[in-house]
């Protein structure tokens, strides 16, 4: 089997976690291949085996067969950003905080990869956003997972986000910025902005302002069939865009359009870890003094 590696820095504590997976591997003669710049952080903690290929962003990873994204939900999302079009599943370990796409413990390493070479696992296909801009923004990697915001930047005035759905105008925004996330997104900044909570399956978009000036201007889904555009004005020239965990400075005039991405991030599930059951564990619904289990009352 071919698995590649991506990771952020982790505390001394996973170490024996790390050594772990990196043992089993070897135990299995799995084909691995390591970015490089985590290579170089993990081979100063753990023993690496010869063999061991090392990627850096740009190259392709076709014919990898998994993908092990090491870290918190923001490593995930970068872990998209190199599988791309390829689709090839990402398995979540998270070292990171929440994990909520990253959901595999460090001490359930050696049970997630057993479940993976037997084949005892599911998977999650979650749509992307696809960002549009002229000038160009983000280059090749004009995709997300969570979201796409337009923010104010460097002043403590709003601005002002005309928006169209499908070239009909929908509404002025005035407001810190705008939203548009994905289902899988709608756990994230969004919802820290009262969006609701999607399912990975609902195909749709949702439009949430940043603290707008009128409260009567509330989230708002729409298809994802559907092309969402913009035109920024405000007291300043600058504007934030922000792609996941990439963000750009652009200027007024700038032409923007969002879309679904045409390819999909595909997730791998095991234990019968599921979106329904992650949201119960990592936002605590259910849980109060009179029903501390989280047990249906």
């Amino acid at each position: 089997m071919k698995i590649a590696i991506l990771g952020k820095p982790f505390s001394e504590e996973l170490t024996p976690f790390m050594r772990e997976m990196v043992e089993e591997l070897t135990r299995r003669q799995a084909e691995v291949c390591v970015l490089e710049s985590f290579h170089t952080y993990l081979s100063e903690r753990v023993d690496l085996p010869e063999g061991i290929t090392t990627f850096r962003r740009g190259d392709s990873l076709r014919g990898m067969q998994f993908v092990l994204s090491i870290g918190g939900d923001g490593t995930l999302l970068d872990t998209v950003t190199y599988v791309g079009a390829l689709q090839i599943p990402i398995l979540g370990i998270n070292t990171g905080r929440l994990g909520f796409l990253a959901t595999i413990s460090p001490d359930k390493i050696g049970p997630a990869l057993d479940s993976l070479f037997k084949g005892h696992f599911v998977l999650e296909d979650r749509s992307l956003i696809r960002v549009d801009t002229d000038p160009d923004t983000f280059g090749a990697i004009n995709f997300g997972l969570n979201e796409f915001s337009i923010l104010k930047r460097d002043t403590s005035s709003m601005i002002v986000v005309h928006t169209y759905i499908d070239g009909e105008y929908l509404n002025s925004y005035w407001a810190d910025g705008l939203i548009v996330a994905t289902p899988t997104g709608s756990t994230g900044y969004s919802l820290s902005c009262g969006g609701p909570v999607m399912l990975p399956q609902t195909n749709n978009f949702i439009i949430a302002p940043v603290c707008p000036h009128n409260l009567n201007v509330r989230p708002l889904i729409v298809s994802d069939r559907s092309v969402i555009s913009f035109e920024i004005e405000g007291r300043s020239n600058n504007f934030l865009l922000s792609l996941d965990s990439r963000s750009e400075t652009v200027e007024a005039g700038i032409q923007i359009a969002v879309r679904r991405e045409n390819f999909n991030a595909r997730l791998v599930k095991l234990n019968h870890v599921n979106f329904l059951s992650t949201l119960r564990s990592k936002l605590n619904w259910g849980l109060d003094r009179r029903n501390p289990a989280g047990i249906p009352i």
